[in-house]
């Protein structure tokens, strides 16, 4: 029996994938390019006391212009505008002293997205169903005395409301969740940098005066939960425009929709204006809605429901590209099969045999008669 040498036919063995370039450690153990901790938090620290030092300068600048000009009403929006310019030279210095090459507005965490606008939507919506919620009881209960101004300069101190707030939020959002807060998060790591903000803002929020009565606890506890739920926004989207969103319309149907105290503030009851006449615990006093013991099941309840919303957004901009993997499973040729194909003599073109189609032959049709 004639043997056959299978040495020739074997399927040799897939090729070895390329390791990948080494990346040399620096001498703190960190990779090339790769900027340390230290500097992070340093820059986050930076970035809160800017925002703080920007409040002071923006609030005192809107009322020496507002007592120099007469503008009175004008004033809150000017602040919001002032501090809104502060905010954005401040952190575009910062980004530079880093050297981040990343786009301002995404630096911000303010990235241009397609769905911006639905995200922004989205928050706004859930940020009124949490104002709604929390101030319907106080209806039911009949603890609100509502007051409703027709004047002429109703609507314009109705825009101006809407204007200062908008603008108002959109700084309180980027100067605590947005460049500050992201390089808390590269320095920590998300659930730490959660912690630290919401120790950051609760101690922020323990020294600031409040209007007598107010229940400092519940007030507090409900700083916490919300900055939780803020933090959140960012977490399930790396933007602030779901952020943004929410926090604008709690406050505007808060203050302005529904005309009652906003912190402790009551500017912003420009057509609506709200006494709500009840038990602390139910309208949190002087302080509003904010510091009612109901507010801390709402914000509660408003958790899982942002986490069910942003189930999209989550797996569309935090989740990391997956990446094929693998490599190449083309198997060459037997070397004897290519030497005989080598080895082999052409073909002369001219010894083929061509088939040509066959033309089916039938019974001629007859002539027809004359």
């Amino acid at each position: 029996m004639q043997e056959y040498d299978t040495s020739t036919t074997a399927v040799p063995p897939p090729p070895r994938p390329a390791a990948p370039p080494v990346v040399p450690p620096s001498v703190s153990g960190r990779r090339q390019g790769e900027r340390p901790r230290s500097l992070q938090f340093l820059l986050f620290l930076a970035a809160i006391v800017w925002y703080l030092c920007a409040r002071v300068v923006a609030g005192s600048a809107a009322s020496g212009l507002g007592l120099r000009f007469d503008l009175a009403d004008e004033q809150p929006l000017i602040g919001a505008l002032l501090l809104l310019f502060l905010l954005v030279c401040g952190y575009a210095m910062l980004r530079a002293i880093e050297r981040r090459r990343t786009p301002l507005g995404m630096t911000l965490g303010l990235p241009r997205r397609v769905t911006s606008l639905r995200e922004w939507a989205t928050g706004a919506a859930i940020g009124w169903g949490i104002a709604v919620a929390s101030v319907l009881p106080m209806a039911v209960a009949r603890c609100l005395n509502v007051e409703v101004w027709t004047g002429s300069r109703a609507c314009v101190v109705l825009s101006l409301s809407l204007l200062t707030l908008a603008l108002a939020t959109l700084a309180h959002t980027i100067g605590v969740y947005g460049y500050g807060f992201q390089r808390l998060i590269e320095a920590t790591g998300p659930v730490r940098a959660t912690l630290v903000l919401v120790a950051a803002v609760t101690v922020v929020h323990s020294v600031v005066p409040t209007p007598y009565g107010t229940p400092d606890g519940t007030r507090i506890v409900v700083d916490i939960l919300m900055t939780l739920l803020l933090c959140l926004c960012w977490h399930r989207t790396h933007g602030l425009w779901l952020l943004w969103g929410l926090h604008f319309a709690w406050a505007a149907s808060t203050g302005v929709l529904f005309g009652l105290p906003l912190g402790g503030d009551t500017s912003f009851g420009s057509v609506v204006d709200m006494r709500a006449a009840g038990p602390v615990w139910l309208t949190g006093g002087s302080f509003g809605p904010a510091a009612a013991v109901l507010s801390i099941l709402v914000v509660l309840a408003a958790i899982p429901i942002l986490v069910r919303v942003t189930d999209d957004y989550a797996w569309k901009y935090t989740h990391p590209p997956i990446i094929p993997g693998g490599y190449d499973v083309t198997i060459p040729p037997p070397a004897a099969h290519t030497a005989m194909e080598q080895a082999a003599q052409p073909v002369n073109p001219a010894s083929l045999v061509q088939i040509l189609p066959v033309t089916p032959e039938g019974p001629t049709a007859e002539a027809p008669p004359e």
